[in-house]
């Protein structure tokens, strides 16, 4: 009997060894792992991937290019059976493209749109939301508030992002169209998506007498950055309008407090489970949709209370 028992337990262990064995393997490399929107979409990928069965290895391209491409490299050298990637720099994605498709391993660009994102070859596909909604959005919200008049400062992301170039271009256009013609853009500058360099932008801005009636940044942390430097400086942040894009939980609290006007929300977790979805349909062969959009959505305090129970 105790040897029937002690064989069943055998052979169960033996089987469930097997099966990790052959569970498909995936490996992910993001941008950077500090980066708060990338922590939602971080935890949504390992979450879907583990929930279909999935070995995951996750790794952090410390926004470095060169360590991405060698992370891509060592993927596909170990044998993953699929990729996903958050690029750091879409003017590589055609290179990372070229070393899947000549593996044969399927590929997931995520988020960060890569530049040959019409030339992706049938095992590979992009998930992220469209970025001509996010700065528009945004921006007419901004024009709105302002009744189609007044100063504009601009912070952008990193210089060469196609999202910072592609958000950055939306305020343009927007503010080119009849309604929004009155708002003027005085300065317009880079602080690389980072809370602290938007501090020391926004520091350097007033430091030097600018004066504007709104901040429009590409991205929240940038705009806390500038509410902080705007605080130091003792202005009045019922008299300036801040806009930003994520709807993270710290620029919802910063709604609540009053001090950001303007998100709009981008649903880094919608993104992650596309992300592994898509990449799981093209593993197992079948065809896809090669650019997958989740919608992105305007947040102002009047709706805030929505997303704030989300976080």
């Amino acid at each position: 009997m105790k040897k029937t028992l002690l064989s069943a337990v055998f052979a169960s262990l033996i089987s469930g060894s097997v099966m990790a064995a052959d569970a498909p393997r995936v490996g992910v490399t993001l941008f950077s792992f500090d980066d708060l929107f990338l922590s939602v979409l971080r935890n949504s990928l390992e979450k879907s991937a583990n929930e279909s069965g999935f070995e995951v290895q996750m790794e952090d391209a410390k926004n470095e290019i060169g360590m991405q491409l060698n992370q891509i490299q060592n993927f596909i050298a170990s044998g993953v059976d699929g990729i996903i990637v958050d690029t750091v720099d879409s003017d590589a994605t055609q290179a990372m493209t070229d070393y899947a498709e000549e593996a044969g391993i399927p590929l997931v660009y995520v988020g960060r749109r890569p530049i040959n994102v019409d030339f992706l070859p049938e095992n590979q596909a992009f998930v992220a939301s469209n970025e001509l909604e996010s700065g528009t959005l945004q921006t007419e919200e901004v024009c709105r508030l302002l009744d189609g008049k007044g100063k504009v400062a601009v912070m952008m992301g990193t210089l060469g992002d196609n999202a910072a170039q592609q958000r950055t271009k939306d305020i343009h256009d927007v503010l080119e169209t009849p309604a929004c013609s009155g708002l003027e853009i005085v300065v317009e500058q880079s602080a690389d998506f980072m809370r602290t360099k938007g501090n020391d932008l926004m520091t350097n801005w007033l430091t030097a007498g600018i004066e504007f009636d709104a901040v429009i940044a590409n991205n929240d942390e940038m705009a806390i950055g500038a509410i902080q430097a705007m605080k130091a400086f003792g202005m009045d942040m019922d008299k300036v309008v801040v806009a930003g894009i994520d709807a993270t939980a710290d620029a919802l609290a910063a709604m609540q407090a009053g001090e950001l006007d303007v998100t709009v929300f981008q649903n880094a977790a919608a993104q992650g489970r596309g992300a592994v979805e898509t990449l799981q349909k093209l593993m197992n062969g079948e065809k896809v949709e090669q650019k997958v959009w989740v919608p992105f959505e305007l947040v102002t305090p009047a709706n805030l209370a929505q997303y704030a129970a989300r976080n």
